[in-house]
Parts: C-alpha cells; structure tokens; sequence
C-alpha cells in the first residue's frame, strides 16, 4: 500500500497508526521471506541532491564557497555537479523524536525545554515539523505542522515510561526485548512521514543511543533513512549512573554515530544536562550552513543498488559531513 505524505497530514492519528500497523507487519514479514521483499522507493527525479557541511579545523561551519570549489565523486567516479545552491533559506521538514524510556528519566524536562526552545528558533511558516515519542512502543505526538503551539504541546505531553504499554498502541510494540524502541522510530518517521516530502529532511534524536526492544534493526532503519533522504542528528544525553546502578552495560554511542555519519549528520554528546541547549544552538547553526549539490543519475542499470559519495573541497583543509551514499531507482 502505498500511502502519500501529504494525505496523510489530513487523516486522524487513529487513521494514521492503523495504516502503520498494516505496514510494519508487512514489512517485518518481507525480512523473514526474502522473495518478497520490499522494492527500494524509485528516484524518479533524475538527479541525487547531497547536503553537506563544510568546517574548519576548530570545528566552525563554513559559509560562503562556491561550485567551483567541490569535487564530488560517486563510486570513485567524478561527477558533475549541475545544481548547487547555499541552503540557508531553503525550507526544511523536521523530526523531533524523544526518547521517553527509564534511562531518560533525569534529562528529559530540559531536553522537553531546549526542543521547544529550538523549534521557535529554527520552524519557519514555510518549514514543517513533527513529533515522536518510543520507548517500549512508538507514538506519534503531532503530525507535521508549522504550527508553534502544536509542536510544543506534544513535546510537553512526552512521559517517561519504564514499563507497560503508552497512551494508545504504537505501530511497533515492545518485542519483549525491552523499553527503547529506537530503531522502529527511525525507521517509521523516515520511511512512513518523511519519504514523501522534498526539500531538506531532518530527524533529530533525543536519546542515549541504547535501543533495547526494536523489530527492526539498526541496518533497517539506517537504510530507510538513506533511501528518504533523511540526515540524522542526535543530541546524546547519557545518564551512565542509570546503567552503572542496574550493572547493565552501554553502547549507545556508537548506534548514534552509526546513523549520523551515514546520512551526513553528526551526534552531539552533552556531558551536563544544563550543555543541551549548546547543542540544539550547534546544530540549528549547521542547519543555516549547508549547501546542496546535485549531480546527474549517471547511466547504467536500474538495480536499485548502493552508490558511494565523497564529497572535498578542493582547497583547504576541511571536514565535510555528507552522507555517504545512496540507493539508486530499481527497475
């Protein structure tokens, strides 16, 4: 079932959760019948849109270079770059997704104050946001929207829950594995809310990393992220006296990075509480900064297969977060 972006603003969240439902359980059956697997989503536009961030040695965003200063090749291959464009002004489609699981429980009223604060500053009328919660089971809080008050209302309805079920069923309930369903939130908010949209995607996450329950794994999120062209920013709040106290081992960092380095984000570790809104600051700066580059779908066959990026700037010696690849059209 194919289910339009636009349409799907206009639904009931009850409409809404029961077609994710229908989905997921879709998907989750393809995994285990390779046959009938699901196709990649088809790149009908002809052309592969790259955002990068360009920084210096001290880790400052660099505004203001030109075409003529990116190389950018694909599968080691140069290619052109026929569309560029600085995208300060372009308009974005953003998703805040809230770890609300029991590790969370100390941090999560001054991320629930930083988000809102980031959200004024950064959602324009042209933008579009939406909300998300997952701990043992996904939920979305509000739809995309423009709206302020909207925004901040689901983001200041964001409980902890530490064991039993939400409000109301999520589309991926608890496998029994545990509480954090992050995985199955990425997976949904990129593959079910943002694939449809154009224009600059963004998720960012508000966890620790430590996903503990998902049905999907971090290989399935991941790749419907790249396939929606999703870049993945987290702002990574990590209580290790939680973990240390109930003798559990950590290793959220590294899902985290996982999905950031991928999709050209970056993860921002707070190492105090009171750091947070340093971070949304950090990134809301990268978000004004980026530039767009397009090249062309080069020929060949349409197998839906993985191209890698690399993106440098000819001059100078500069770090580059872009993602790291793609997945073509498949035929």
């Amino acid at each position: 079932m194919k289910v339009d972006g636009r349409r799907m603003r206009m639904m009931g969240r009850a409409v809404f959760f029961a077609i994710l439902v229908a989905m997921a359980s879709n998907a989750v059956s393809a995994q285990q019948t390779p046959a009938t697997a699901p196709q990649p989503i088809r790149v009908t536009t002809g052309v592969v849109n790259v955002y990068a961030v360009v920084k210096d040695k001290k880790k400052h965003p660099i505004p203001g270079l030109n075409r003529e200063d990116f190389e950018l090749r694909e599968d080691n291959v140069p290619r052109e770059i026929k569309y560029f464009s600085r995208e300060t002004d372009t308009p974005l489609t953003l998703g805040i997704l809230i770890d609300t699981s029991g590790s969370m429980q100390h941090v999560l009223g001054i991320e629930q104050q930083e988000a809102k604060a980031f959200i004024d500053q950064v959602i324009t009328a042209r933008d579009l946001a939406f909300v998300l919660h997952f701990d043992l089971e996904v939920e979305l809080l509000q739809d995309l929207t423009s709206n302020h008050r909207l925004l901040a209302r689901a983001i200041d309805s964001t409980v902890i829950n530490a064991g039993g079920g939400g409000v109301m069923p999520g589309p991926f309930p608890s496998s029994g594995g545990g509480g954090t369903n992050l995985h199955d939130a990425v997976y949904l908010a990129a593959r079910e809310l943002l694939k449809n949209e154009v224009g600059r995607k963004v998720i960012i996450i508000l966890s620790d990393g430590e996903d503990t329950g998902s049905r999907m794994k971090l290989n399935d999120a991941l790749e419907a992220a790249q396939k929606s062209d999703v870049i993945v920013y987290s702002i990574a709040v990590i209580d290790r006296a939680f973990y240390r106290g109930r003798m559990m081992g950590f290793g959220g960092e590294s899902t985290l990075k996982r999905y950031a380095d991928e999709t050209g984000g970056r993860v921002v570790e707070v190492n105090r509480v009171s750091d947070t809104a340093q971070a949304f600051q950090e990134i809301a700066e990268e978000l004004r900064t980026q530039y767009l580059l397009g090249f062309a779908l080069p020929e060949g066959p349409r197998n839906g297969s993985y191209h890698k990026i690399q993106v440098k700037v000819r001059d100078g010696d500069y770090k580059i977060q872009a993602r790291k690849g793609y997945y073509g059209p498949a035929e």
